[in-house]
């Protein structure tokens, strides 16, 4: 219970500055100007297009900005306060590595998800206009907050290992973009290597069901275990800077 409070607390600490800060703003709204633009130009384009194109068409385009919005989002969780100093406060704290980290997540995630709310009229009027499923839009939105959360998850880790903000970006977009590619390994390799990459890749194997409408609960494991791995590696770097 001790460890969730704390989590809890950063996390409101952390939302906090979110709110208070330009940055949270210009990342929301250029990543919503940007896909609304993307999304218009699709859905009235030229040719003709069945409602489910364009709504798998939104959650493809949704998908690459919520990728961009969570790295861009943690830059900021540990890499500003080391430089500023006050990890040295929230160290010295009474509130275990763990928590630290799984509140910064959090923070981070929650106004994530503030972003993706914002966007749901977009389908919506998918919806209105053309014969596509609620269920469709629900599929896609919580494929949208489990690669999100795993996104968050390398961009605090990104944060971690460094004191700069631009370097901390830099190593978030590598390390989201490798995942990405991740297909393009497994039509490199031959079995059993290309399966184990195949699984790896955060977008092509995971994301497309739910970008139809399908609920794989494979994919939401392997989000919810990317999380973790990440949050766990978060920790134990945090920790090893405490006692080194």
């Amino acid at each position: 219970m001790e460890e969730v409070r704390g989590a809890l607390l950063v996390a409101r600490r952390e939302l906090g500055a979110f709110f208070n800060t330009v940055w949270g703003y210009a990342v929301v709204s250029a990543v919503l100007l940007l896909l609304g633009l993307s999304f218009n130009a699709f859905a009235m384009g030229s040719t003709p297009k069945l409602s489910t194109e364009v709504l798998e068409q939104f959650f493809y385009l949704a998908s690459g900005f919520t990728m961009t919005a969570a790295v861009l989002l943690t830059i900021r969780l540990f890499a500003e306060e080391r430089q500023s100093g006050t990890l040295v406060l929230l160290d010295s704290a009474p509130i275990s590595a763990g928590s630290v980290v799984a509140g910064k997540w959090l923070s981070a995630l929650a106004f994530l998800v503030l972003l993706l709310a914002v966007s749901v009229y977009m389908p919506l009027l998918v919806m209105v206009n053309g014969k596509v499923s609620f269920a469709h839009i629900l599929a896609g939105y919580l494929g949208l907050l489990f690669l999100g959360s795993a996104c968050v998850a390398i961009g605090t880790f990104a944060s971690a290992l460094t004191r700069s903000q631009v370097v901390a970006g830099v190593i978030g977009a590598v390390l989201v973009v490798l995942f990405v590619l991740m297909w393009l390994l497994a039509q490199l390799t031959e079995p059993p290597i290309s399966r184990v990459f195949e699984y790896m890749s955060i977008f092509d194997t995971h994301f497309r069901p739910f970008m139809k409408g399908r609920i794989e609960t494979q994919s939401l494991v392997y989000y919810a275990t990317l999380t973790w791995l990440f949050l766990v590696a978060t920790t134990r770097l945090i920790l090893w800077r405490r006692w080194r």
